[in-house]
């Protein structure tokens, strides 16, 4: 027993602090991506995070360490701002019944589990959303809202639907990964929406290929109102190439 508690004091604690404006995170990390060229505009929620992709667009792309990328609106993911998308605090009862604790009830509608696996990694030791009073739950009717991952293929529209009406009033929607906030790589065929919003209204979009932790977990907090504008921005500004 012991031999147990020396080895648990030596390995400290694996929890990071969030917000940490001293935040650092892997070199390999792409962050908020940006247009190199003056006027230039990129759609972070169709953005797949990839060289070929920055490649394709002619060298007119690099990724930023900022993991802040979360909007409230469609249109404020399409911008050609150096600054970070905003979201706005949920208001008045909403804010209320939702400020302290948001049960989620995640629905995977067509995805390759690459945002599932973020999610999952949420729960762990080193994210640990719980302490922020954010939980998924398996009954939609326990939920306060939908988190929906995956490019809604058409299998799954009619499970989305009928989850999403057992959610009680008022709910949330947010909608996690590229797939999810404009159909992803399979944007444009006939067996996959174009987006979450072609079916339900959307509160938070989340984008990502897929999104890190630090991302979901500030997007989060900020629709929350646990935290403001900027303070858990990272490096803020700093900028390296696109193949990480």
């Amino acid at each position: 027993m012991r031999d147990y508690l020396r080895a648990r004091l030596r390995q400290g604690t694996a929890t990071l602090r969030f917000p940490d404006p001293a935040l650092r995170l892997p070199e390999r990390f792409r962050g908020r991506p940006m247009p190199r060229e003056m006027g230039a505009s990129v759609d972070l929620g169709r953005c797949l995070f990839s060289p070929e992709e920055s490649a394709a667009a002619g060298g007119e792309l690099e990724f930023t360490s900022d993991p802040r990328m979360a909007a409230t609106t469609r249109r404020d993911l399409e911008s050609n701002s150096s600054a970070a998308p905003r979201v706005e605090a949920l208001a008045g009862r909403m804010r209320s019944l939702f400020g302290r604790s948001l049960r989620l009830r995640s629905v995977s509608a067509g995805s390759c589990n690459g945002c599932e696996a973020e999610l999952v990694a949420l729960s762990n030791v080193v994210f640990d959303l719980g302490r922020f009073g954010v939980q998924f739950v398996a009954s939609p009717r326990h939920a306060d809202g939908l988190l929906v991952t995956g490019a809604i293929n058409v299998n799954m529209r009619e499970a989305l639907m009928t989850t999403y009406e057992a959610v009680p009033e008022p709910k949330l929607v947010i909608a996690v990964g590229a797939c999810a906030i404009a159909g992803g790589p399979l944007r444009g065929s006939p067996e996959v929406a174009d987006g979450v919003t072609e079916l339900l209204p959307v509160d938070l979009y989340v984008p990502g290929c897929p999104p890190h932790p630090i991302t979901l977990l500030d997007g989060l907090l900020r629709m929350l109102g646990r935290i403001g504008e900027g303070e858990a921005e990272g490096r803020r500004g700093a900028r390296k190439s696109g193949h990480s």
